[in-house]
């Protein structure tokens, strides 16, 4: 068996230990096997925070409780993604779906809304419903790219989320990187950002972003340890190599050197 330990010769900026609360990387998973999530662990684990069940593949995976379990003991967070509870808020059907949640391990769930048409206060009345059994994620805009984007909504939204007991407020961005945050050409819509800033801060939110550019623009903002969500499994490393300015991308903003490195 091949030597486990890692190199240290390198000055890296520093990175908390997990459980993190800031410098969180929050993954999407599609519907990967329980071997294919050991093998994402054995190599990225360290790295991951939030393991999301992306959309309702939760609702239709074998062996899900292996693999919620598999997280747990890699000490990351398992989170049931927003759009089966919406629509089991749809059918009348939360609370089952808040029960079978639990009776399978899963730690976190998301409450959104972006998909049915709940009011904010019956979204914050499931924030706090949720809140009883799980950490709650909860998430801010819209799924349709023909919905307009309010800027100072959005900042006043992650607020009372955040009143009503959301430990991280999740700001839309999809997995395409090209609604919510984002103009339908992937860049950053940085009024959103500012008026986020401005609002709440940036420890208790997270900023989907899926697409390595936009990972990027995160971290010259704001830093290393900026909160990151919607990053694809086999993605997580490339983030962290990101986070440390492993790449060309944040070398020089993360280390603040000359393109020469003196």
């Amino acid at each position: 068996m091949g030597d486990m330990s890692l190199p240290t010769f390198l000055t890296l900026p520093d990175r908390a230990l997990k459980p993190r609360s800031s410098g969180i990387s929050h993954v999407i998973d599609g519907g990967v096997s329980v071997s294919e999530t050991q093998s994402v662990l054995s190599m990225s684990a360290g790295h991951i925070d939030i393991w999301k069940f992306g959309w309702g593949t939760a609702y239709l995976q074998p062996r899900l409780t292996d693999k919620v379990a598999l997280l747990a003991a890699s000490d990351v967070m398992s989170c049931l993604g927003g759009t089966l509870l919406e629509i089991a808020w749809a059918q009348g059907r939360a609370e089952e779906c808040l029960e079978w949640a639990q009776s399978v391990g899963i730690a976190a769930v998301e409450v959104s809304h972006g998909l049915v048409s709940m009011s904010l206060e019956d979204k914050r009345k499931l924030i706090r419903r949720a809140g009883q059994q799980f950490i709650v994620l909860s998430e801010v805009g819209s799924k349709d790219p023909s919905v307009e984007v309010r800027a100072t909504e959005w900042g006043t939204e992650v607020e009372a989320d955040i009143e009503a007991g959301a430990r991280w407020v999740v700001l839309e961005g999809r997995e395409s990187g090209t609604v919510g945050l984002y103009n339908g050409d992937g860049t950053v819509r940085e009024d959103i950002v500012a008026a986020i800033e401005h609002a709440a801060g940036i420890d208790n939110v997270i900023f989907e972003a899926p697409r390595k550019e936009q990972q990027v623009w995160f971290i010259r903002q704001f830093g290393s340890s900026v909160n990151l969500g919607n990053v694809s499994l086999d993605g997580a490393l490339p983030l962290e190599t990101l986070r440390l300015g492993l790449r060309a991308d944040t070398w020089q903003s993360i280390h603040q050197l000359s393109p020469l490195g003196v």
